[in-house]
């Protein structure tokens, strides 16, 4: 060959999309396939488009992270405000938007001027009223991971935000070559989430020269946080860690005792501008009171409370994600785990190679003594030695690799648990680094996994589609003799109807309701519901047995009346009474919370016709195995739009309804075959092309 003609071919092999303008390509369900050949190309891009799919949410989470919420919507919000001030937000903005590393800095400026870019070019698109926000500043980003992340989750269960979804929580599974039928590793990504406000995910895809990136992240973050790509994925759990304590102080003299001595609260004065219903702003003044341990959150006349959250000196949480998501490899992977910037979230991960690995991740205090149940509790504040001032390091812990039994989950159980037989050893862990227990779900989960010796692709599909009430097969059997000692005519009705029930929580499961409002009455996550208390050395078949049966007969009866009462018969299908419901869109549910042992989780919440309405649950759902090329199944379940009119919003779920994933466009093929338009960046602006 010439040489003339050798450049020639030389040229030409280059991958195509690598030689072409930022583009983002979209499909029928609303995804942004975005193309590019550089990290800040790849994240402006994210931000038009989140804009596209977001522009309203985006704009109310961020007026409400930056704690001028008030200041935006009026005297509602000043609560949500004065939350925001107490606990810091906007210093740790600043101070983790001055600290990230040069190149995560680049990366959020570029995703910043993405939202403000489309917003200068479609203001039609924001609501009047959250115009206000605009522009997007660069701490916007910080601001709102620390308040979802702190407020949320971290400190969520402290500060109370999370009582009303405690179910909030994900299914995480991988399958190693050991129990694959088809030798390659398997992965389910599924987290649980309210379906609304700062929890709603949005699916992207990333491709750059040499990395093709696929998933989701919560609305407002920049990057991805729970995906996969050609060689791994991974995916996140919220996890059993104590990593934000309540400590109740003495108060003496307008200050607190600590090591016998008093001590003054650091003060600091905030001015919040509220509006008022004539749109004029007024000044309202609050006094934040700092403690040792930290802000203070309730004050009384002799007690004070104050809370300590672990990772406010972190400052790149979102650069570790993008670390984690270029990695091709578990060395590279672990190698961005190590930096130790993501607070909470097991990490669940399966790669090409046929790794599988579980890590108990987070950043967990180092703590003089006490165990898990001592710092469960409010602590007393009148001690120095109780305020923890470090975490245990990466290697310190729990995490599995590629364990001899071939597979891993955890549905939010503590890690000891997260293969059968145990690969973890508890003892050798401080005794505050999580709690032992197995709840329902853990057993519905292990019991699939365990038991099943070689384990298909579309068997694991199904399995992650699992709707079976395991405590129904714990509990009914004892029940049912109770209601023949104790039962009314009621009961006894109620006996034979679950009798012929199938214990699961498909749309035409009949009996599912009686069983769930029967339950929802028992207290299930209270050891003392049970006979037989939850044995670690026995731990699938334990609890056991009714404590109290007589008064679990009572409470079936009851829960039979109250759905008579509203004349709802008591073989009611499930699909019939509990609903999914977006727009115009109602169509009938399947799963249930929990707390029932259902891994398929959906969680019904009474409305006003009522009839149940699925409020939260499975999010974003994945399920891959690795091979030479990715096998993929995904779906969000309440689509990738919030904005009002928008096609996407609510279109997957009738998938949902239907127990069906999608196929992603994830190879470049794909994403051209299945284009519905695409948007490409010219001389700095996207246009239709």
């Amino acid at each position: 060959m010439k040489p003339w003609l050798l450049v020639l071919a030389l040229f030409f092999s280059v991958p195509s999309f690598a030689q072409q303008p930022t583009r983002i390509t979209w499909d029928s369900w609303g995804v942004p396939h975005i193309s590019a050949n550089t990290d800040q190309e790849l994240f402006y891009a994210e931000g038009w488009a989140q804009m596209q799919l977001h522009a309203d949410l985006i704009t109310q989470l961020y007026g409400r992270s930056r704690g001028r919420a008030a200041e935006y919507w009026g005297k509602k919000k000043l609560q949500e405000d004065m939350m925001v001030h107490t606990l810091g937000f906007p210093e740790i903005a600043e101070t983790w938007t001055k600290q990230a590393d040069p190149a995560w800095r680049v990366l959020v400026q570029a995703y910043i001027r993405g939202l403000n870019d489309y917003a200068a070019a479609h203001p039609e698109a924001i609501d009047p009223i959250n115009r206000a926000i605009l522009p997007f500043v660069e701490t916007d980003v910080a601001s709102h991971l620390a308040f979802v992340v702190f407020s949320r989750f971290v400190g969520g269960g402290e500060l109370g935000s999370a009582i009303e979804w405690k179910e909030m929580g994900s299914n995480a599974v991988a399958i190693g070559p050991k129990k694959s039928a088809s030798k390659k590793a398997m992965l389910v990504m599924n987290p649980h989430l309210p379906w609304f406000g700062e929890f709603l995910f949005t699916e992207v895809h990333m491709m750059k020269p040499g990395n093709n990136m696929y998933g989701a992240t919560l609305v407002g973050f920049p990057g991805i946080a729970i995906a996969f790509n050609e060689n791994l994925g991974w995916s996140h759990t919220n996890n059993t860690i104590d990593n934000a304590d309540t400590y109740e102080l003495d108060l003496k003299d307008g200050g607190y005792i600590l090591d016998g001595v008093k001590k003054d609260f650091e003060v600091r004065k905030k001015t919040i501008k509220v509006k008022g219903e004539n749109g004029q702003l007024q000044n309202e003044e609050i006094t934040i009171l700092k403690a040792a341990q930290g802000p203070i959150v309730n004050m009384g006349k002799t007690k004070a409370l104050a809370i300590r959250m672990a990772g406010e000196d972190r400052p790149n949480m979102g650069y570790q994600w993008w670390k984690m998501l270029q990695s091709k490899n578990l060395q590279e992977f672990e190698s961005a785990l190590k930096m130790a910037q993501i607070p909470f979230w097991n990490v669940m991960y399966a790669d090409k190679q046929g790794n599988i690995f579980y890590l108990f991740n987070g950043l967990v205090p180092k703590r003089s003594s006490g165990d898990w149940a001592f710092w469960g509790e409010h602590i007393k504040g009148n001690r120095s030695a109780d305020i923890w001032t470090s975490y245990h390091s990466y290697d310190e812990l729990p995490k599995v690799k590629n364990p001899a039994t071939g597979w891993l989950q955890n549905t939010n159980d503590p890690p000891w648990s997260s293969t059968l037989p145990r690969a973890l050893d508890a003892n050798k862990f401080p005794p505050y680094m999580s709690p032992r227990y197995m709840d329902f779900r853990t057993q519905s989960s292990v019991r699939m996994f365990q038991d099943d010796a070689s384990i298909t692709y579309d068997e694991l599909v199904a399995y992650k589609h699992s709707t079976h009430m395991e405590l129904a097969d714990r509990i009914l059997d004892d029940l049912f003799t109770a209601i023949d000692q104790y039962g009314n005519d009621v009961a006894k009705e109620a006996k034979t109807v679950l009798q012929a029930w199938d214990r699961n929580s498909d749309a035409g499961s009949k009996g599912a309701v009686l069983f769930y409002l029967w339950a929802e009455t028992m207290n299930v996550y209270d050891e003392k519901t049970y006979a037989v208390k939850w044995d670690e050395n026995n731990p699938r078949a334990t609890p056991d047995g009714l404590s109290n049966p007589k008064d679990a007969v009572t409470k079936l009866e009851e829960a039979a009346m109250n759905l008579k009462k509203i004349n709802v018969k008591l073989d009611v299908s499930w699909g019939d009474a509990v609903r999914l419901k977006s727009g115009n869109i109602n169509l009938p549910a399947n799963g249930a919370d929990g707390s029932v042992g259902a891994f398929r989780v959906s969680w019904p919440r009474m409305g006003e016709d009522r009839r149940f309405q699925i409020s939260g649950g499975d999010s974003w759902v994945g399920v891959m195995e690795f091979g030479e090329k990715v096998k993929a199944q995904v779906l969000l379940s309440y689509g990738n739009a919030t904005q009002k009119g928008h096609p996407n919003a609510g279109d997957q779920l009738r998938l949902y309804a239907e127990k069906k994933l999608r196929v992603p466009n994830f190879y470049p093929a794909d994403v051209q075959k299945n284009k519905v338009r695409a948007e490409v960046l010219k001389n700095g602006k996207f246009v239709e092309e």
